[in-house]
């Protein structure tokens, strides 16, 4: 037992106590301090705490690595199991080869088995070099079973330190990447950078998580310290099911469902070139006003996140008039259409809040492949089985009225603000092309231009037109926004597709 408990407790030291010093100094929690705050107390299991390398090469035959540099295991969190790999960096920089790797991969094989989400938090120095392509393998075998998991299972990858190299593929194929004040990510680091470029690049502004969060779009979270970074983790898990087979939890709340919003005509301007927040509109309707958002601040013409309704966890995508009048680009697409298939994997259903000029016009965006890329946000709203829901508050116009939820995407329940305007596109550019020779012909052009854009907007710039051909299904006060949309969620509720095409997948415009 005194040989049990002494090994055991120099695995739980890890790289020592100056090793542990020196990461508490750059203001960071070791591997177990990491887990030990996020899960409930007690109950995290370990799994291969004895595990140790068998490289012999480059003096990796005389040092030892407590638990191969990465802790796995299962706890609970909020009561709920999970899966959760935490790198420790004090063992080796938290480098991966070949047991580290195993572990890690064991660790999802487990977790696809039992049906439970995996938490992976990353502080690596990356591919441990000494172990060759074992080090590589490694890698292979977590990237092979994240694609495995991946839309069975929540994946969530959590940086809380360097994330360089190879070692950034794993974070890139799971569900939510959530960053800490001190994390980075990148390919190829400064150095490299300087030599074959001549770039000079700190990392922080190569792959920090201020550039990630709002250059890159590669991080969905960012936090202001670790420990807010892990809360983060925690809500997060609380808006997702354990697995794609069951849905997500439901809370009880106070919050009255056929609660009118009095205010509405104060946030929502009739005007519809007047800019507005959609996240006051959404704070509004949804349970206790608390909306979580994913990626504030990429692409802020389009917000999505979670909320509850009822209790019951749903996902929203809204067009966000104050910033670019909620025009849809490439960042916007490929941010909806993310979302929105993560939100159809796990069962979670999706209210879209619309209001768009259409998609940005320009030769970046051409050149960039809009084409492509908003082509992804109507394959991903027509792919999507769960209960659809959708409310055009003002602006829809064109392609975007299309893209964005419309009922010809399979929608289930299209609802409109008297203020909403759905046709090819807005007044003006439209009378000028209808009647361009009317207007060009009349004595006063001015006058009659004005003229046949009141005509426009009178005929066709409003919802009733829509209504009229049934591609909308309700016309509604806008007060009545959350009873109406929990009543539509409801009524969606049950409907069950399983007519499917003989085929493996779609093609899907990567």
């Amino acid at each position: 037992m005194e040989e049990f408990q002494e090994k055991l407790e120099k695995i739980r030291q890890g790289g020592g106590p100056k090793r542990i010093e020196k990461q508490h100094a750059a203001g960071k929690m070791t591997a177990r301090e990491r887990i030990d705050y996020l899960v409930d107390p007690g109950s995290f299991v370990e799994f291969g705490a004895f595990v140790k390398h068998r490289s012999t090469e480059f003096g990796l035959d005389k040092v030892e690595a407590p638990a191969d540099g990465v802790v796995t295991g299962f706890a609970t969190i909020n009561g709920r199991l999970v899966g959760i790999a935490s790198q420790d960096f004090t063992v080796l920089g938290g480098s991966v080869g070949e047991m580290h790797g195993i572990k890690i991969a064991e660790l999802l094989d487990k977790a696809m088995l039992y049906g439970v989400p995996v938490i992976m938090i990353n502080d690596s120095g990356g591919a441990r070099i000494q172990e060759g392509v074992d080090s590589l393998r490694g890698y292979g075998d977590i990237f092979y079973r994240n694609v495995k998991a991946s839309g069975y299972i929540p994946q969530i990858a959590v940086i809380m330190g360097p994330c360089a190299g190879g070692a950034v593929y794993s974070p890139a194929l799971m569900d939510f990447v959530v960053m800490s004040p001190s994390s980075y990510m990148f390919i190829t680091g400064p150095n490299v950078i300087k030599a074959v470029t001549g770039e000079d690049v700190t990392k922080e502004s190569l792959g920090g998580p201020q550039v990630h969060a709002t250059i890159s779009g590669n991080a969905h979270l960012v936090g202001d310290s670790e420990e807010h970074t892990l809360d983060l983790v925690k809500e997060l898990l609380s808006y997702l099911p354990q697995n794609a087979k069951e849905r997500p939890p439901i809370y009880e709340t106070a919050d009255p469902i056929n609660r009118t919003i009095d205010d509405v005509f104060d946030i929502v301007p009739a005007e519809a070139k007047m800019p507005f927040d959609v996240r006051q509109l959404i704070t509004r309707f949804v349970d206790d006003g608390h909306f979580f958002e994913i990626m504030p601040g990429f692409a802020p013409n389009i917000v999505i996140g979670f909320a509850r309704l009822g209790g019951q966890v749903i996902g929203i995508i809204a067009n966000q008039p104050s910033y670019f009048a909620g025009v849809l680009d490439i960042n916007a697409s490929d941010k909806a259409a993310r979302f929105i298939r993560t939100l159809d994997a796990f069962n979670i259903p999706i209210v879209t809040l619309v209001d768009t000029p259409g998609y940005m016009p320009g030769t970046n965006q051409e050149y960039g492949g809009i084409i492509r890329h908003g082509a992804k946000l109507l394959y991903a709203y027509s792919e999507a089985t769960v209960p659809k829901v959708t409310l055009i508050l003002r602006k829809s116009f064109g392609g975007a009225y299309l893209a964005m939820a419309s009922k010809h995407l399979a929608s289930d329940v299209v609802m409109a603000y008297p203020t909403a305007q759905i046709a090819v596109m807005e007044a003006t550019g439209a009378a000028n092309i209808i009647f361009r020779k009317e207007i060009q012909n009349a004595p006063d052009p001015e006058k009659a231009r004005e003229e046949k854009i009141r005509e426009y907007r009178e005929k066709l710039l409003n919802p009733y037109v829509a209504a009229a051909r049934y591609y909308i299904d309700d016309i509604i006060d806008p007060r009545a926004t959350r009873p109406m949309i929990y009543n539509a969620l409801q009524i969606a509720k049950s409907k069950d597709i399983h007519e499917k095409l003989p085929k493996k997948h779609g093609n899907m415009p990567l």
